[in-house]
């Protein structure tokens, strides 16, 4: 069976939560028999400027085919020239299904369907509500996202409000299949240690992208207000978000507690999870954040806004507060700070990680539709 994946920016990267889900899922369907193409974008924004560019121009990654589809460099045209030159090839691919990631490429999604090819879309949020779009692409998006409810052939979800959304919205049904997790290790402080002088549970951390609807400036502010010589450290790279970022580094400038690393991966990544106090998650919007699921599996404890994401994810193994409420939020990492025993064990909060979210069984369920699918078709 061939399948083909468009939506994401390029793999291997940990550019964003879509590109994880699409390496996570193509790699196990390659280990089971199953042959995947996934397009990777030629250009456009590159988080780690330090990236190994042969891995830019890989054709092969642990069995995947993947291909480069030309894409310009304004990030105003990215995603819609990539989302249709992609589709444009899929076209000739001869694949049983193409399955579209995110809203956006979505509004490409009946071309294959007019053909005859069946799809599958895999809605990871509402990307229209991200404050970092505008006028014209949230428009875009939200076209996008009425293409997936209308021709789909499957439409996944990765939340309970997501699947209530579509129902209510269009009156589509939709497929709940959650994000998993990989095998994590603990480590102890070793290169943050020496780069950036941090010490096991003496700093709290927000790790993810720098984009507005994450909710830092929040953190940000709610931080400087604390009494504590425990620190703040920011780990991640943005997304078409220069000047947010920018907003970042000049309101945390003033603050030598306020630690701002970049973009992280590999072994830096796990010693920031593995040797944090507290993990802060303040976003406004989500769909399900693979940065929260990372730092359930290393055990975290977890300090996250109240939307419905953040709650159906962690359940009671984390605590909460008012989303975008600066107040609560100062309030609640006060009490966190002083009362670590409101907490679930580190032990409790890495057992029920693994035991609800699992990329065997996420890829399972992901077959089960492809089949379902193919199926309905022949029917």
């Amino acid at each position: 069976m061939k399948i083909a994946m468009i939506g994401h920016k390029r793999i291997p990267s940990r550019e964003g939560g879509i590109e994880i889900v699409v390496e996570e899922l193509s790699t196990r369907l390659v280990q089971m028999g199953y042959s995947v193409t996934v397009y990777n974008r030629s250009g456009g924004y590159v988080y780690d400027k330090n990236a190994d560019k042969e891995k830019q121009k890989l054709k092969e990654y642990k069995g995947i085919r993947i291909i480069r589809v030309p894409t310009p460099e304004r990030k105003s045209l990215n995603a819609v020239v990539y989302s249709f030159i992609a589709t444009m090839f899929a076209l000739f691919g001869n694949y049983d299904v193409i399955h579209y990631h995110a809203e956006g490429p979505c509004a490409f999604l009946p071309i294959p369907h007019f053909f005859g090819i069946r799809t599958i879309a895999t809605i990871h949020g509402l990307d229209w509500q991200r404050s970092k779009w505008g006028g014209f692409a949230k428009r875009f998006l939200k076209f996008g996202e009425r293409c997936a409810a209308r021709y789909a052939d499957e439409v996944i979800v990765l939340s309970a409000n997501l699947r209530q959304y579509f129902k209510d919205t269009y009156n589509r049904d939709t497929m709940y299949i959650p994000n998993g997790i990989s095998n994590t290790e603990l480590c102890e402080p070793d290169i943050i240690s020496g780069k950036f002088g941090l010490e096991k549970n003496k700093y709290i951390l927000y790790l993810g992208r720098l984009v507005p609807e994450k909710g830092i400036l929040y953190l940000l502010e709610a931080y400087k207000r604390l009494d504590t010589d425990i620190k703040l450290v920011i780990a991640g790279g943005g997304s078409h978000s220069d000047e947010y970022i920018q907003a970042i580094k000049d309101y945390a400038k003033n603050d030598e507690r306020v630690i701002m690393t970049g973009f992280v991966q590999g072994n830096m990544l796990s010693e920031l999870y593995s040797n944090c106090y507290l993990y802060v998650l303040p976003s406004d919007v989500e769909g399900m954040p693979i940065g929260l699921l990372e730092a359930l599996s290393y055990g975290c404890r977890c300090l996250v806004s109240n939307i419905p994401e953040n709650k159906e994810t962690c359940m009671e193994y984390a605590q909460y507060f008012k989303k975008s409420d600066v107040d609560d939020l100062y309030r609640k990492l006060s009490e966190c700070i002083e009362h670590p025993e409101a907490f679930r064990s580190n032990e409790d909060i890495m057992h029920y990680c693994y035991s609800r979210f699992n990329w065997d069984i996420t890829t399972s369920l992901y077959i089960d539709v492809i089949l379902n699918v193919l199926r309905t078709s022949d029917n």
